[in-house]
């Protein structure tokens, strides 16, 4: 059953804004939060998983990952992190840090917010032997960490349980309510111009969408002929 509605622009920024709206919308309403969220992938990104995890919502999200390097030298996956020290560990066992050492200004210390880039110590990147597949154009190796990165692993954990692939299964449904609303219920072009039409005609399509639903799961009272 679809429960809240909500129109925007055909632009990312914008449906994962309006998720966020119709989460909150739906709350304050129905009283309802849901336990775990499907999406596609352009709902994995940083801001949007760190939004879901904060809020107790397991996502469902395949993550916004472009950690990927084409010359085939170890990724920022191959490498711990250890969030105790706050550090990375490299398969070699040598740590990857912020801050080597203490501040007396907290302004430049580590400040838990936005990026960050650990750095590998240049003498030891210079002997290691498996320079070649860690950083052979560079003299050290580095790596930059978001400030959502701890939900992108919640995410990336998530995808590896059984239930995640349930959760894939779930979205094909989920799917099938779009296709439904331009094959059957002509919603494939608007006809009321400007924001507040597309939400009207949204709506609307919901709602006949939600009876045509009902109709099938609730029977129609049977008539008893008289003699």
């Amino acid at each position: 059953m679809i429960v809240d509605v909500e129109a925007t622009r055909s632009i990312r920024q914008a449906e994962v804004g309006s998720t966020k709206t119709m989460l909150d919308r739906v709350k304050d309403k129905f009283g309802l939060v849901p336990d775990w969220m499907i999406a596609d992938t352009a709902y994995g990104s940083g801001p949007m998983l760190g939004w879901l995890v904060e809020r107790k919502i397991d996502p469902f999200i395949p993550v916004i990952d472009k950690a990927g390097r084409p010359d085939g030298t170890w990724t920022r996956t191959d490498f711990d992190w250890d969030a105790q020290n706050d550090q990375y560990i490299c398969p070699e066992g040598h740590a990857l840090k912020q801050f080597r050492r203490n501040y007396s200004d907290p302004d430049r210390g580590p400040t838990g917010k936005g990026t960050a880039k650990y750095r590998a110590l240049k003498l030891t990147c210079q002997v290691c032997p498996s320079k070649p597949k860690c950083c052979p154009n560079a003299d050290a190796r580095s790596i930059t960490r978001e400030e959502h990165e701890d939900a992108r692993q919640v995410a990336r954990d998530l995808a590896k349980t059984d239930a995640y692939a349930i959760a894939m299964k779930l979205r094909k449904k989920v799917e099938m309510l779009f296709a439904h609303l331009k094959r059957i219920l002509g919603l494939s072009r608007l006809r009321l111009r400007g924001p507040c039409g597309a939400i009207d005609e949204f709506l609307l399509a919901a709602t006949a969408q939600n009876l045509r639903k009902l109709a099938k799961i609730i029977p129609a009272p049977q008539q008893t002929r008289k003699a």
